[in-house]
């Protein structure tokens, strides 16, 4: 019998922990969402009686049975810290299928996407997840590996937006941004000592399809990121003191990049 390469093996073991995978989101929002959310496959919810109360439509129209639990015995598994608001649902991540269709667009208004290079704590990918749904980004995009996995933590911060913001995680950012190159994508990476602002890189170009890429806080952009791009853009501020946390900037950065 031959033996399979390692590489084999390997792939084939983490494509089985990815269809095992599951999540807990927790917090009335954030359950809601999901439960009203018709592409997310749900698999056991916990509540206390009063949250099965607040959520007594979303879990009808789910056609799920809870868990009803007393408060003070509440048994999701969930960390002590997390403030679940007595709402917990169990679920498998979302598919958003392929980058390639993804960000082809609606056809109405030139795409804006996000690419998030390691960014890895859940609550900043959380609030840029929100900020890119209230801007019409088409996607975030993260790496498969250094950067938020979908959590319960994201999902509350994220407000309902994981449900309806595409978050994708592909295997590495630079092919990433080559492949957005080649669909006619402009690639900008957010550099606080660039030279130009990003309202002067799109300046009569805002017909474009633009990804902006941002970095993690105290890094920024790693260096292969930046010679990747097509190129560096900073916003402008209006004082000496120019930093912001990665989701501010996000905003903002949407903010100026807008069709």
């Amino acid at each position: 019998m031959v033996k399979k390469p390692k590489w084999v093996v390997e792939k084939e073991q983490a494509k089985k922990a990815r269809a095992a995978e599951t999540v807990w989101l927790f917090g009335l929002h954030a359950v809601r969402d999901a439960l009203m959310n018709p592409r997310r496959e749900k698999l056991q919810l916990v509540v206390t009686p009063n949250a099965q109360a607040k959520l007594a439509d979303a879990i009808e129209a789910a056609g799920i049975a809870p868990d009803v639990q007393d408060p003070r015995k509440f048994q999701a598994p969930l960390d002590p810290q997390s403030v679940h608001q007595g709402a917990a649902l169990e679920v498998k991540p979302l598919d958003w299928g392929r980058l390639e269709d993804v960000a082809l667009g609606d056809g109405t208004r030139p795409p804006r996407l996000v690419l998030l290079d390691r960014v890895t704590d859940p609550h900043n990918v959380g609030a840029i997840l929100r900020s890119a749904e209230v801007f019409g980004a088409q996607a975030v995009i993260g790496t498969l590996h250094h950067s938020a996995p979908e959590t319960g933590a994201l999902a509350k911060t994220a407000s309902g937006a994981l449900e309806r913001q595409p978050y994708l995680r592909e295997r590495n950012l630079a092919d990433t941004i080559r492949a957005l190159q080649e669909m006619g994508y402009l690639v900008l990476g957010l550099d606080g000592e660039a030279e130009v602002t990003i309202e002067a890189a799109l300046d009569g170009i805002r017909d474009r399809a633009v990804a902006l890429v941002l970095g993690a806080e105290g890094p920024g952009l790693r260096e292969k990121t930046k010679e990747t791009v097509d190129r560096l853009v900073r916003i402008d501020f209006a004082r000496g003191f120019g930093s912001l946390n990665v989701s501010n900037a996000a905003a903002v950065a949407l903010y100026a990049a807008r069709p």
